[in-house]
């Protein structure tokens, strides 16, 4: 199964892609507690998603989406019901399956969940797995590894579970349809009938501001805002007010030298020719004599040892990679002769046949790290970093006691406690109330501990809030703005240019559907039509959606054939389809990356079929009412 995982990475991104957001290192036994109470978000199969796994999920969400927006996008877009959705069904995708995976017992074996981890990008150094990246990464998910690898396991077997349906979407044979209806060209020409033509034409009637304003009152609501100072208990701040002397890095370096010895590591390459432990005689005779013949070779031109090991070794896993096989310690991962051998040679000396289990080795070392125990003045600064965090750590579970009841004690200000602890008081911006915040305040519990009536009214200092593991922050409103009505003067003429535009589009669709059915029947017209161009579906550039839609729906047995559609820029658009080309056979390159996108359309048409049915089997009910953005 693991197989499958492996040759279809790029598909596996696809169906996981569907979830929004990923399960990686997070552990799917939280996804299957029954927690929660009657406002849940969703419940999947008895399994209830809380209000708080909503609201976390949005947030780290609307995250993502900030900097594809850009700096001058309406945060509304942020919160947007559409967005909301889109988040809540991804959580109820992921309950589904670690349901699923809970209820049809899979499982990753030790030996997967190894290779898995060894295989992380992230945590090797120099192409190797580093057990000190392994262990800062467990470090920071504030596990133990038992608990670590036991979510790992879990996640990695909802992934095993998803394989075969990724798998499904890759050998349609419809792919060649598809592809050839994707490059067939037509050559168009095009006419715009365009609002600007109209808006001379339109007569809005005395009332139609005013009727609008009172029918969409929430479009010009102001949210109510408050603008804030706040402090920030955190262990990263914490850590630069302590000190580490030069003493204490060397008993620290003394006490664990052990962390700072590395054993002597060497990289090889090798070919080998297969000869099972219990072969025939006959057989291994023949694989020794092709040994031979390819040792010769070698010791002819050492320089092209990469090259034959492409094209002799029997070796899967390196054969590819010229037979390299990386960094490796004497630790006893190779088989003892290979291992022997290795640790024999020198640098760049190629051994003579080595015999193991396997069948026979021909091994050239390319690589010598002699062991040998780092200096202290190397990792001087790595043993102060490590001794400043546990201080901090320290410091962070007193001061956070002490924050917690200062601000509480003392709520009329922040002075105290910032006096107390060495913290800074900083100051926000306008914060509005159901919006996208940023950080800390993006944190739902602050957010409506900020609107709270103890806060507004009171002039009470907020309690201290976790944020994110290891950060507190406290927070009281300085000023505040109600939310209000904006008056019907200040928006009319806003509203009579919007409706005078809509109108104006309405007409000029008139116009271009009454075009169309003389060009239709035949009849003459005004039109003057742009250059005739050829498109595709994939290749249409300066056309809209919409437009690529309908030149591509007209009828292909009489031309020329003649559409229109409404564009988006509130202009009517007329086509004019004067020849059709079937494509011939597209570039090899193309026509690849054609198929793989019907593939990914096809895995992920299953996918959500698969979904379907998990959601009948299962049961699903969706609280609708934290579906609506908060827009006060």
């Amino acid at each position: 199964m693991f197989d499958l995982v492996r040759s279809n990475r790029r598909m596996m991104q696809v169906i996981l892609a569907l979830i929004i957001l990923p399960f990686a290192f997070w552990g799917v036994e939280s996804y299957v507690r029954n927690v929660g109470a009657e406002n849940d978000a969703a419940v999947v199969g008895g399994s209830k998603i809380s209000p708080q796994e909503f609201q976390a999920a949005l947030r780290d969400q609307q995250e993502k989406m900030r900097p594809m927006l850009g700096a001058g996008a309406d945060p509304a877009a942020l919160d947007s019901r559409e967005v909301r959705e889109a988040v809540l069904e991804s959580l109820v995708n992921q309950r589904l399956l670690a349901l699923h995976a809970v209820k049809t017992h899979m499982t990753v074996s030790d030996a997967h969940l190894v290779d898995y981890i060894r295989s992380v990008p992230g945590l090797q150094e120099n192409g190797q797995f580093s057990k000190e990246r392994y262990e800062a990464l467990v470090a920071n998910q504030g596990m133990s590894k038992e608990m670590f690898e036991a979510r790992l396991r879990q996640d990695l077997a909802v992934q095993e579970m998803v394989a075969p349906i990724a798998g499904a979407g890759l050998g349609s044979a419809s792919a060649t349809v598809w592809v050839a209806a994707q490059l067939q060209e037509r050559t168009i020409a095009e006419a715009q009938i365009k609002p600007e033509q109209f808006t001379g034409e339109v007569k809005l009637p005395a009332d139609a501001a005013r009727t609008y304003y009172d029918g969409h009152q929430k479009e010009f609501e102001t949210r109510e805002q408050v603008k804030a100072e706040f402090v920030v208990l955190s262990q990263a701040v914490l850590s630069e007010q302590v000190a580490v002397s030069d003493d204490e890095v060397k008993a620290r370096y003394q006490a664990q030298q052990d962390r700072y010895t590395r054993n002597e590591e060497r990289r090889a390459s090798h070919i080998l020719v297969l000869a099972a432990k219990g072969a025939p005689d006959a057989e291994k005779a023949a694989a020794k004599a092709k040994a031979e013949d390819i040792l010769a070779q070698v010791r002819k031109a050492p320089g092209d040892f990469a090259k034959l090991a492409q094209q002799h070794s029997q070796d899967p896993g390196s054969a590819k990679q010229g037979g390299d096989l990386q960094w490796f310690p004497r630790d006893g991962r190779m088989v003892k002769p290979f291992e022997d051998a290795v640790f024999g040679l020198k640098e760049n000396q190629i051994s003579d046949l080595v015999v193991t289990d396997y069948g026979f080795h021909i091994i050239r070392v390319t690589g010598i790290r002699p062991g040998g125990t780092r200096p202290l003045e190397q990792v001087k600064a790595e043993i102060a970093a490590e001794l400043k965090g546990q201080a901090a750590a320290k410091k962070y579970a007193e001061s956070a006691d002490a924050l917690t009841n200062t601000v509480y004690e003392q709520s009329d200000s922040l002075k105290p406690a910032a006096d107390k602890l060495k913290l800074a008081i900083r100051q926000s911006e306008w914060l509005p109330r159901g919006g996208t915040l940023p950080p800390p305040f993006n944190h739902p519990k602050l957010q409506s501990a900020l609107f709270s009536d103890d806060v507004l009214k009171n002039k009470r200092n907020t309690e201290a809030v976790e944020v994110s593991p290891n950060t507190l922050v406290a927070a009281r409103v300085v000023e505040h703005r109600p939310g209000a009505l904006r008056p019907f003067e200040e928006v009319r003429a806003d509203i009579e240019r919007k409706l005078a535009r809509d109108e104006a589009a309405k007409l000029a669709a008139a116009k271009g559907r009454d075009l169309l059915a003389r060009l239709e029947k035949g009849e003459g017209t005004e039109l003057r039509w742009g250059e005739t161009r050829k498109v595709t579906r994939v290749q249409a550039p300066m056309l809209a959606p919409e437009a690529v839609k309908a030149i591509f729906s007209a009828p292909a047995g009489k031309l020329p054939a003649y559409v229109g559609t409404a564009l988006p820029s509130g202009a009517f658009g007329l086509y004019r389809v004067s020849a059709v080309a079937e494509a011939g056979a597209p570039a090899q390159t193309a026509a690849n990356a054609m198929r793989q996108q019907y593939a990914r359309t096809a895995a992920e048409e299953e996918f959500n079929g698969w979904l379907a049915g998990l959601r009948e089997r299962y049961g699903v009910k969706v609280n609708k009412a934290v579906l609506d953005a908060k827009d006060r």
